[in-house]
């Protein structure tokens, strides 16, 4: 299958698909339309006038429990009904409540740069290809037959427990507000309130060097995707938001900034690298988020959207939409495309503090001060589950993410590691065992069998499991399908503020008021 590109892009208009797709979508659509006319409707808040024009239409003035504001509410939907069987447009119920009526609300649009429209055009180049190669490895997990899903997850679970403390360092003379693990698994960056970004050799704790250059705390810490990799180190490899208002861009051989970006108008909390590498995203306490480009260091947009201090912001992994969230407990996904909103994600009672996309591309993780994670679906755009998760303030969730290839230190020790389990032998002979072979005997696995059965482990793994930190000082491990817990770790018992997984799977990092960062290690890892 070719790449999909912005030009080849084709609007298929028979998405539909059937004729009972059709009619489906007829209904949602004329649900729609009824509700707009709805909207529009002039209805009494007086509620005498209210429940006067109920009696009118033959309905029960009031209900068990209801509240005026319920009974209005009742009255609209009523009355829309009627008007959608009648097949009229919204009626003047009364002409002297309409001035009472609140505005609809418009929608508006700023003005935006030509360097911005031309940023959306690359975003979409960029996502349209990375879109479809996830969607048909998804297809192709969705082919697995139940018994192998079930034996990965055994597996895989069975090691997440596996977790222990391997040590603790003292990283700065003030809290550790974030760490973050670098793409090649052996560099961890620390953030801290003393305004300084520290960069350590994981697993040893040795220090590498300390990035000077913000004058408060620091807020957000994110790596170049092709950072430690790819990525030459006199390039930009870190970016670093504090509470000075500025953002900066780190190489890995200098401790002076190769650039500040300024622009916010307060402290600058969480900062992400969108997967091309080419924009950074900063969320701040002046109600905004920015983006930025990496290679002109120029701001492309002042993104409004939130009532209070927007406090994360994070990208998907495609690249094609952007996620932030604030202590207005609302949480608000944006198409990078477009502009537009994507969803609202409304549900928390108090300020969310981090967020997370699913490597799954249309799940969202959300932690906030109601020391709850509640896990979002951008298909049904609501919530799909909630994780009474902590016994204070969630700081930090973060999914395992990798690129489906098998980690060095696993494929050295695969001979003699998991490929070897039983399990595997049946459950590799379940897609040819259709006719009539469910009787005979188990074949054993050549090494070729072996080898491609422990890399669909790991194709199938990023997404599968999550990490929470919260304020009562335990990490906890979540599995990603069923939201249960898997494992709790202990840290120094101070507030966590932050913590990571290496895409290798190896390591666990905290970092915590403490001034202390953890690591934890897995039994694989060891």
């Amino acid at each position: 299958m070719p790449d999909l590109t912005f030009d080849n892009l084709v609007d298929d208009g028979n998405y539909l698909g059937s004729e009972r797709a059709r009619i489906e979508n007829k209904v949602i659509l004329d649900e729609l339309e009824r509700k707009k006319k709805a909207r529009a409707m002039a209805v009494p808040t007086d509620d005498n006038r209210v429940k006067a024009r109920l009696r009118e239409i033959g309905e029960p003035i009031t209900l068990f429990g209801e509240r005026a504001a319920d009974r209005r509410d009742r009255l609209i939907y009523v009355l829309s009904q009627i008007n959608a069987a009648r097949g009229e447009d919204a009626i003047d119920v009364d002409a002297k409540s309409e001035s009472e009526s609140e505005e609809e609300a418009e929608e508006f649009f700023s003005p935006g740069s030509l360097e911005l429209l031309e940023s959306r055009r690359r975003i979409a180049e960029f996502s349209l290809p990375r879109a479809q190669k996830r969607v048909a490895q998804q297809k192709l997990d969705s082919k697995l037959p139940l018994s192998r899903i079930i034996d990965i997850r055994k597996r895989v679970f069975a090691d997440v427990k596996t977790f222990s403390n391997l040590g603790s360092q003292i990283g700065d003379e003030r809290p550790i507000s974030l760490v973050r693990i670098a793409p090649n698994c052996e560099v961890l960056a620390t953030g801290s309130w003393s305004g300084s970004v520290k960069l350590w050799n994981v697993p040893a704790c040795t220090p590498i060097r300390t990035l000077r250059g913000h004058g408060d705390r620091v807020g957000g810490v994110a790596w170049h995707p092709q950072a430690t990799l790819s990525q030459s180190a006199d390039s930009v490899n870190l970016v670093s938001g504090a509470g000075d208002m500025c953002l900066n861009l780190w190489s890995l051989n200098s401790e002076t900034p190769i650039s500040v970006m300024k622009g916010h108008q307060d402290r600058i909390c969480r900062v992400a690298f969108h997967p091309s590498g080419n924009y950074v995203a900063s969320a701040s306490f002046d109600t905004t988020w920015r983006l930025w480009d990496v290679n002109t260091s120029k701001e492309l947009l002042l993104q409004e959207g939130h009532s209070k201090e927007v406090y994360t912001v994070e990208f998907q992994d495609d690249g094609a939409l952007a996620a932030s969230a604030g202590l207005d407990a609302i949480g608000r996904v944006w198409d990078l495309r477009t502009g537009r909103t994507a969803m609202v994600l409304d549900g928390h009672v108090e300020g969310i503090l981090t967020m997370a996309f699913s490597p799954n591309g249309y799940q969202i993780a959300t932690g906030a001060s109601d020391d709850t994670i509640r896990i979002w679906d951008l298909r049904s755009l609501k919530a799909m589950y909630t994780i009474p998760a902590h016994l204070s303030n969630v700081s930090d969730v973060r999914f395992f993410r990798s690129d489906g290839t098998i980690p060095a230190h696993i494929a050295r020790r695969q001979p003699n590691g998991p490929a070897d389990a039983d399990g595997m032998d049946e459950d590799s002979e379940q897609p040819t065992g259709e006719e009539g072979q469910e009787d005979s005997a188990p074949q054993p696995m050549t090494a070729e069998q072996k080898e491609e059965a422990f890399a669909q482990e790991w194709r199938y793994r990023p997404g599968l499991y999550l990490a929470s930190a919260g304020y009562d000082g335990l990490v906890k491990l979540w599995s990603a399908d069923d939201w249960q817990l898997l494992t709790t770790l202990q840290t120094d018992g101070s507030k966590v503020m932050s913590v990571d997984l290496s895409t290798d799977s190896k390591l666990l990092v905290s970092g915590t008021y403490n001034r202390n960062f953890q690591l934890f290690t897995s039994e694989s890892g060891m």
